[in-house]
């Protein structure tokens, strides 16, 4: 996880779904005027925001920070080259737990700027479903420095439900060292938890093959 101030990260992390344009001088603002920011290490925070703040646009410059669908293959094999971090889930379209993966997925890609989400249909990547072995849906791999380092296929790591949280799913990626450092607040993720959701399923995933 990366070494940063909490309260930084607190001021960084923040939802600012409703404003994406909110500029760096009303963040520092905000960390300003935390009175936690006020002791010794000021100085220091701010320009830790700073570097920050400068990093996350140029990752989002960089297509990070969005959940964005792979066509073909050769942008998958882009997406986990060029990036240190990135996450690729292998979907099929008619596979309802593909689509739940996705929702989470897309949250986690708006609070991750440093790792690169991507999915592909498998029907449209038959080399990388037999190199990587993909067998079971949906199957989320990641990758660091270009290597596969981790899988989730299916829910059996994620409670075995059709209802487990986005929280959990950063918990399991963050384990493998693909996310930098927690981010989802729990109690405002907005997918997922519900007591409606958490009913067992028998199965663990769809098998593809």
């Amino acid at each position: 996880m990366t070494n940063i101030d909490p309260t930084v990260a607190k001021v960084l992390d923040k939802d600012r779904s409703k404003d994406e344009d909110e500029d760096e001088d009303t963040l520092l603002e905000e960390l300003e005027s935390d009175t936690a920011a006020l002791g010794a290490f000021r100085e220091k925070r701010m320009q830790q925001l700073h570097d920050e703040f400068h990093r996350a646009r140029v990752m989002k410059s960089l297509s990070h920070g969005a959940y964005t669908p792979s066509t073909n293959e050769r942008e998958v094999l882009t997406h986990t080259t060029t990036s240190k971090f990135s996450i690729v889930h292998f979907f099929h379209k008619d596979f309802n737990r593909c689509k739940i993966m996705d929702s989470h997925l897309e949250v986690l890609a708006r609070k991750h700027f440093d790792t690169k989400f991507t999915s592909i249909d498998v029907e449209k990547a038959p080399f990388l479903v037999e190199r990587l072995k993909v067998r079971v849906l949906p199957c989320v791999i990641a990758f660091v420095d270009g290597k596969s380092v981790d899988r989730i296929e299916g829910f059996a790591e994620l409670g075995n439900t059709d209802g487990f949280s986005t929280k959990m799913l950063e918990l399991r990626l963050l384990a493998c060292g693909v996310l930098v450092r927690e981010k989802v607040d729990e109690d405002a993720e907005g997918v997922g938890g519900s007591e409606e959701k958490k009913a067992e399923s028998d199965d663990d995933g769809d098998d593809w093959d």
